[in-house]
């Protein structure tokens, strides 16, 4: 692993400082607090079509006390744990026969993406917590732009010829890799939107494909983690994870069958506003 990651939340000597990669203590950090959070952010996920990482990241931070680097490799993990739980009801939903002829939008994605996600996982553990911070920040501040645009914006696809199509996606593709791994999400608020705009595919396809591009790219962002230090994170605290992502599953249940009970002109704005006092918040976090 790599001891020499400005992020290595390390005290004198090297010894872990308390309370950043140690066991869990505290009410905050609590199996049941855990399980809750989880929860609501799955319901907010749920209820709009995602996982909720997006929402999850910021909590991991103020409500936590993670350090950055240490919430974005737990992020990723609860991530991936959602995603692959949601594998099976996406496929129930929409049948593999359905998604067959468009295998070659999830080759051209992962072209990018899979370069991005190492990419921005190595540079999410070279830089200082302080700038790492910031970054957050300014993402958290893209994808509630991406989501207002999602779900008022008018997707509709670009007229593009086969080879400007493939290299737009190699180059979207990366991108997204990279945001995805630099906050340990899914990246499916930026994949499905950009599916519908580049290969002209329905909505409710895209968000498949977007899970088929997801899984690949958060591995390999998830194996580039691994070695770094601060990966130990994930064994030290093993029973939060494990309550969070159990949270965000049942939550993310919950929500979707809450789907349209709130209005999107209400429900967006205020997920789109908790985003930004989420960025606000991460961006001034010391």
């Amino acid at each position: 692993m790599n001891s020499d990651s400005p992020n290595s939340p390390t005290g004198v000597a090297g010894v872990p400082t308390s309370g950043e990669v140690g066991p869990i203590r505290g009410l905050s950090r609590s199996l049941p607090v855990a399980f809750f959070s989880g929860s609501v952010i799955g319901v907010l996920g749920g209820m709009i079509g995602l996982g909720g990482a997006e929402f999850r990241l910021p909590l991991l931070i103020g409500l936590f006390g993670f350090v950055a680097l240490q919430a974005v490799i737990l992020n990723k993990a609860m991530s991936l744990i959602v995603v692959i739980t949601a594998l099976p009801a996406r496929l129930a939903a929409v049948p593999y026969a359905e998604l067959a002829p468009h295998w070659s939008i999830v080759v051209n994605l992962l072209g990018g993406s899979l370069l991005g996600a190492w990419a921005g996982a190595t540079w999410a553990t070279k830089m200082r917590s302080a700038t790492l911070y910031k970054t957050l920040a300014l993402l958290l501040v893209l994808i509630a732009i991406a989501l207002s645009v999602s779900h008022f914006g008018h997707l509709g696809s670009l007229e593009l010829g086969p080879v400007t199509r493939a290299v737009a996606g190699l180059i979207a593709g990366f991108g997204i890799g990279v945001v995805a791994a630099l906050m340990g999400v899914a990246g499916g608020e930026l994949l499905i939107p950009t599916i519908v705009l580049l290969y002209a595919v329905d909505i409710k396809i895209a968000g498949s494909l977007s899970l088929a591009v997801s899984l690949p790219t958060m591995l390999v962002a998830f194996a580039r983690y691994s070695q770094d230090q601060s990966f130990g994170v994930l064994r030290a605290n093993g029973r939060f994870v494990v309550a969070m992502s159990a949270g965000s599953i049942v939550g993310t249940v919950v929500g979707g069958l809450l789907l349209g009970a709130v209005a999107s002109a209400v429900l967006i704005p205020l997920l789109v506003l908790l985003l930004l006092l989420s960025a606000v918040k991460v961006w001034r976090h010391n």
